[in-house]
């Protein structure tokens, strides 16, 4: 039996880069979802065949196209729906059936992921890998231990 995978990133934050997300933490491909005029194209030019397993952080338009490219029993891992936080009236997501007719699995969760620096000189150097793309999940600067 043998097993592959492709791991694809997909983001929309100006400060984050294909090259990071490919050359330094080892995707596969990465594309901004943002700069996609046709998501449901874009999904199926970067994930070649159907999706497995799909990290839902996004929601809306991104969460839609994904409905229509995952497998049949595919997997989808909830923990945000980040493109909606600051509307009014959140988008309807309009492919959810397919959640049933696939029979797809889909579970939320929240975990917290600090990215931790100490004492009060390491603030300059936190604020730089905050802006620049670099750290990863939360940017904490724990100032004192008491």
């Amino acid at each position: 039996m043998k097993f592959s995978a492709s791991i694809t990133a997909y983001f929309d934050d100006h400060f984050v880069k294909v090259d990071l997300l490919k050359n330094i933490l080892g995707f596969d491909d990465a594309f901004n979802y943002n700069e996609e005029s046709y998501l449901n194209e874009a999904i199926k030019r970067y994930f070649h065949e159907w999706i497995d397993i799909y990290f839902e952080n996004v929601g809306g338009k991104m969460l839609d196209s994904v409905l229509l490219n995952i497998r049949p029993h595919g997997r989808i891992t909830a923990c945000g729906t980040i493109s909606q936080y600051d509307k009014e009236e959140p988008d309807v997501t309009h492919n959810l059936m397919y959640v049933i007719v696939k029979k797809i699995r889909m579970q939320g969760f929240v975990v917290f992921n600090y990215f931790i620096v100490e004492g009060i000189e390491a603030v300059p150097a936190a604020l730089v890998g905050h802006f620049s793309g670099r750290k990863v999940g939360k940017q904490v600067v724990l100032v004192a231990r008491d």
